[in-house]
C-alpha cells in the first residue's frame, strides 16, 4: 500500500513548479507591481532650490574632495515651500532592491502553492477513499504556518536590533501581556470557550500512556499536563510578541484606508468589516454568544435548534475563511494608505515654520518605500496564519465543508502494523535485486509502523483543539494590538 499515494506525486510536482516558476511568475511581485501601487519620489537638491526661490550650488564632488567634507555646509530650504512629491508606479526593478522582499516572495509564493496542494488534496478525497493515507494538504498547512512564524520572527528580530530599544520594548511588553492573558484563557471552562482544548489533551494523554507502557516507559500525566500548558502559554506569549508591531502597522493603515476613500462608503464599509473581522473569529468560539445562540435560539421558555452541530462547524470554518478573504482583497488599499505616509509627511512639514536640511526630505521620503515589503508581511501574515490555521483545523481534525448535518464522525482505528511480506530467494543474479526490493518493502514496513502509531497518538481530537486555538489566539491578539494602535494613533499621538 502506498504511503502517500498521488498525492505525494503532486506535492513534489507543485515544489518543483515552485522552483523553477518563481524568477518568471511570482504571485508576491504581481501584488506589488501590478500598477496598482504608486510610490512617491524624492525630491532632487534642484527641484528645492527651485522652490526655494535660489540657485543651486555649483560645487561638484571633486571641489568638494578637494575643499574638504567638512567646510561644505548642507543644503537647506524653508519647510513651508511648495513641495508636491511626484507619484511613479511600482515595479520590478524597485521592488527587488526593498528590505525584506526575499523573505516576503518566498512566503507569500510559498502560501500560494500551499493552497493549491491543499484544494487538490480536497478534490482528491471528495473522490477517493484515502482515509489510509497521509494528507499532503495538511502537512502544506503546517509548513506555511511554520515559516509564516519564523518569517515574523525575522521582522521582530530587527526591531531588537535597533539602537534606540523602544520597538524592544513595545514586543516585550506585547509578550508579557499575552503570557498573562493566555493563562487566563486556559483555565476558562470549555462552556464559555470551545476549543477542546481538555478533551484534546485527555485524548493525547491517554494514547501517549498506552504507547509509553508499550515501550516499557511510565510518568506521571498530572506534571505532563502542567508542563504542556505551561509550553502553550509560553507559546502564546511568542505569537503576542510577533503580532505586536502587525497590529499597530493595521491599526495606522486602516485609519489611513479610511481617509483616504472618504468620498467611497462602500469601501469604507469593506475596509471597517476587515478591520473587525478578527472580533467576529473570536466571538465565533464563544459558546453562550455563537453555538448556543445560533445553535439553541431562545425563544421564550424553549429553544429551537436552528443549526445542527457539525453544520455549525462548517459554518465557522467558511466564516473564517470569507473574512481572510476580504482582508486580501482589500490588501491594495492598505499598502496605498502606507505609500501615501510620504505626502503626509511632507504636508505636515509645510505647516511648521524653520529650515530643514534637503538630505532629511530625501531621506524621510525614500524610508518610507523602503520599507514596503516590512508593512506587507505585517499585514498579510496574520491572515495567512488565521487562515492556514482553519485549513489545518479542517484536514487535521477531521471536520466538513458541507453545510447538511452530518451523524458525529468516528475515528476509525488504525489497524495494526502488518509485517513485511516474504519474497522468495532467487537464484544466479536476481539475487541483488531481490534483496533491494526486500531492503525497500521492510523501509515502507517500518515508515508504515511509525506513522500509524503516530496517527494513533496524534488523533483528529487533539488537532481540533490545537488549531482552533491556534486560529483563535492569532486573532485575539490582532484585537489586543490594533485596538491599541487605534487609541495610540487617535489620541496618543495627536496630544
Amino acid at each position: 500500500m502506498a504511503l502517500m499515494g498521488f498525492q505525494l506525486v503532486v506535492s513534489l510536482l507543485a515544489a518543483s513548479i515552485m522552483q523553477r516558476m518563481a524568477p518568471h511568475c511570482s504571485f508576491a511581485r504581481w501584488l506589488l507591481c501590478n500598477g496598482s501601487l504608486f510610490r512617491f519620489k524624492h525630491p532632487s537638491e534642484g527641484e528645492l532650490c527651485a522652490l526655494a526661490g535660489k540657485q543651486m550650488p555649483k560645487t561638484n564632488r571633486r571641489d568638494r574632495r578637494q575643499n574638504g567634507a567638512g567646510e561644505n555646509k548642507p543644503l537647506t530650504v524653508p519647510k513651508d515651500i511648495n513641495l508636491q512629491l511626484e507619484t511613479a508606479p511600482v515595479n520590478v526593478l524597485d521592488a527587488l532592491v526593498l528590505r525584506f522582499f526575499l523573505e516576503y516572495q518566498w512566503l507569500l509564493d510559498f502560501a500560494v502553492y500551499a493552497l493549491g496542494v491543499f484544494l487538490f488534496t480536497e478534490a482528491y478525497y471528495c473522490v477517493v477513499d484515502a482515509s489510509k493515507e497521509v494528507n499532503i494538504g495538511a502537512i502544506w498547512c503546517v509548513l506555511t504556518i511554520l515559516f509564516c512564524l519564523k518569517t515574523l520572527h525575522t521582522l521582530m528580530s530587527h526591531y531588537f536590533r535597533s539602537e534606540e530599544g523602544g520597538e524592544r520594548s513595545v514586543c516585550l511588553a506585547f509578550g508579557f501581556l499575552s503570557l498573562l492573558v493566555a493563562m487566563l484563557v486556559l483555565v476558562v471552562r470549555e462552556d464559555y470557550l470551545e476549543f477542546g482544548l481538555e478533551a484534546g489533551f485527555a485524548n493525547l494523554f491517554e494514547n501517549l500512556e498506552v504507547f509509553a507502557k508499550q515501550q516499557g516507559y511510565e510518568w506521571s500525566v498530572p506534571v505532563t499536563k502542567l508542563t504542556v500548558k505551561l509550553l502553550l502559554a509560553a507559546l502564546c506569549a511568542f505569537i503576542g510578541a510577533l503580532l505586536a508591531f502587525p497590529g499597530l502597522r493595521l491599526a495606522q493603515t486602516h485609519l489611513d484606508a479610511v481617509e483616504m476613500n472618504t468620498d467611497r462608503p462602500f469601501i469604507q464599509i469593506l475596509l471597517h468589516a476587515s478591520f473587525l473581522s478578527p472580533v467576529i473569529v473570536v466571538l465565533l468560539w464563544v459558546k453562550p454568544i455563537a453555538r448556543d445562540f445560533l445553535g439553541n435560539a431562545p425563544m421564550g421558555k424553549t429553544s429551537v435548534t436552528l443549526i445542527s452541530s457539525s453544520a455549525f462547524s462548517s459554518v465557522r470554518l467558511w466564516t473564517v475563511v470569507v473574512l481572510c478573504l476580504l482582508r486580501l482583497a482589500l490588501t491594495r488599499y492598505h499598502l496605498q494608505a502606507y505609500l501615501n505616509l510620504s505626502q503626509k509627511w511632507v504636508d505636515r512639514m509645510k505647516r511648521e515654520a524653520g529650515r530643514i536640511a534637503a538630505i532629511d526630505i530625501q531621506r524621510k521620503v525614500t524610508r518610507v518605500f523602503c520599507y514596503l515589503t516590512v508593512v506587507t508581511l505585517q499585514y498579510l501574515a496574520p491572515i495567512i496564519l488565521v487562515l492556514f490555521s482553519t485549513l489545518a483545523l479542517k484536514s487535521l481534525g477531521d471536520f466538513s465543508w458541507g453545510l447538511l448535518p452530518e451523524e458525529p464522525g468516528v475515528t476509525p482505528a488504525v489497524p495494526p502494523p502488518t509485517s513485511a511480506p516474504s519474497v522468495a530467494p532467487g537464484l544466479g543474479e536476481d539475487d541483488d535485486v531481490e534483496d533491494m526490493e526486500e531492503d525497500i518493502q521492510a523501509t515502507v514496513v517500518r515508515l508504515t509502523e511509525a506513522l500509524s502509531a503516530l496517527r494513533g497518538v496524534l488523533t483528529p481530537v487533539f488537532y481540533r483543539g490545537l488549531f482552533a486555538f491556534l486560529t483563535w489566539w492569532v486573532a485575539a491578539c490582532q484585537v489586543i494590538s490594533s485596538l491599541f494602535g487605534i487609541y495610540f494613533h487617535q489620541y496618543l499621538m495627536q496630544n
